[in-house]
């Protein structure tokens, strides 16, 4: 038999195996608008979209590990991943990742969890599971944000759903808190809407700060032509409309595709003097080749129609990284000449402040000022004036306009021409149903 001394080390062997783990990458913090490390160095995001299967891709060490390495010689820092398993374990995969020297953007949503723009949700069904997923990546320093949310918001007249975004960063930051992690940045990332340009990203930070969101991800595919420039990409103009941001600022989604092969020329502009006092990087969609041709590497030719374990929408999701050329040098090179120092941390001394709440806008944004979140379970009633309509998430990215005489914006997004004075009645029922809990 085995002593109860010997098992008790066993455990206290396994938990340190486990803190290291944990701890193997300095935790990066924000302050103001700009990410630092512990040795108050700027931190800029050179991420890649990484969700290898549906529903979660940290769960095998092995294939995280040899992506992971490729990944570091490709310069990225970050990954982003879009759906994970609470109940999976991703300490192999985590380490994997913080032994490349990369951090993890993590969405707390899931398909059956996610905020439905048309008839939103806030519930403790949801509370729960993002709160799951909230208490697996805590532990793990190169846990860099997590995301309330990707694109709930894709039509201009599915603004209605906004508070609810908001009032789930409201509780994820409270129960962050609550649990004693260290304050890691709860944020969203938003599709590109010309008609909620600036009101949505701005929406979400003004307030209660107990309300606000910790960082903001815009997903934008505008910089589509080997000859766009800062100004001709309409980059400009988003880096015009997030001046003075009191959060960081980031794309959560970039790297369009309609001329081939990608160059990446955006970067450039993100990580160089243009924006990088302001934007604090950018996530390239994405890792592996599918059918939309946004990859940066296959594992195996296009499987057709074959069937298979590793086998999903015809393309195999596992095996060695086999870099797709010249993409994958194209923004190699790209990052390997933007290196910006940015601010040090002892340096930097915010004197920033959050924009007022938006006001309604004639076919644009649909909520008046700064109103009342709804609480938890609470329902959700639309304006009789508002239909919101129906548009998948953004599974193929699309370029997006900056021209406000071009009402569309990720997947088409149409406006809906209405005059609004005063609160829509969706939040004129959320005040009323928040009173009443008074």
């Amino acid at each position: 038999m085995i002593s109860s001394t010997l098992v008790k080390a066993g455990v206290a062997a396994i938990a340190a195996a486990t803190t290291a783990v944990a701890a193997s990458l300095p935790a990066i913090s924000a302050v103001g608008n700009k990410f630092f490390d512990p040795s108050g160095k700027q931190f800029f995001i050179k991420g890649i979209a990484y969700q290898l299967i549906p529903h979660d891709p940290l769960m095998d060490t092995e294939q995280c590990t040899l992506d992971a390495k490729a990944m570091k010689t490709l310069g990225a820092n970050t990954i982003r991943v879009y759906h994970v398993d609470p109940t999976a374990d991703h300490d192999g995969c985590m380490a994997a990742f913080a032994d490349n020297g990369i951090y993890i953007l993590v969405d707390l949503d899931d398909f059956a969890t996610d905020i439905d723009p048309l008839a939103p949700t806030w519930n403790d069904s949801q509370y729960k599971a993002y709160s799951a997923i909230f208490d697996v990546f805590a532990k793990y320093t190169n846990t860099l944000g997590v995301f309330i949310g990707n694109e709930v918001i894709a039509r201009a007249n599915q603004s209605e759903s906004a508070p609810y975004i908001k009032a789930a960063t409201r509780d994820m930051k409270a129960y962050r808190d609550k649990k004693g992690f260290r304050n890691i940045p709860v944020g969203y990332s938003a599709a590109d809407i010309a008609e909620l340009r600036p009101m949505l990203q701005d929406y979400l930070v003004c307030g209660d700060t107990a309300d606000t969101a910790d960082f903001f991800g815009l997903n934008a595919y505008e910089w589509c032509e080997a000859g766009n420039d800062f100004q001709t990409s309409g980059y400009k103009t988003l880096d015009d409309m997030a001046q003075g941001y009191p959060v960081p600022i980031f794309f959560s989604e970039t790297g369009c595709n309609t001329a081939r092969p990608r160059l990446f020329l955006d970067q450039n502009a993100i990580l160089g003097p243009d924006m990088n006092d302001l934007w604090s990087g950018a996530i390239v969609y994405e890792w592996i080749e599918e059918k939309n041709n946004y990859g940066l590497i296959s594992y195996g030719p296009p499987q057709g129609e074959k069937t298979g374990t590793n086998i999903e929408d015809g393309f195999l999701r596992k095996g060695t990284p086999t870099p797709v050329q010249p993409d994958f040098s194209n923004l190699q090179a790209v990052w390997k000449t933007n290196n910006p120092t940015g601010t040090a941390k002892s340096a930097y001394t915010p004197k920033l402040t959050a924009p007022a709440c938006p006001k309604s806008t004639a076919g644009g944004w649909l909520l008046d000022g700064d109103v009342a979140l709804p609480t938890l379970n609470q329902i959700f009633t639309a304006s009789p004036t508002n239909k919101p309509t129906d548009v998948g998430k953004n599974q193929n990215p699309t370029a997006t306009s900056t021209d406000s005489s071009a009402p569309t914006g990720t997947n088409g997004a149409v406006a809906v021409g209405r005059e609004l004075s005063g609160m829509t009645g969706a939040l004129a029922a959320v005040v009323v149903g928040f009173a009443a809990l008074l």
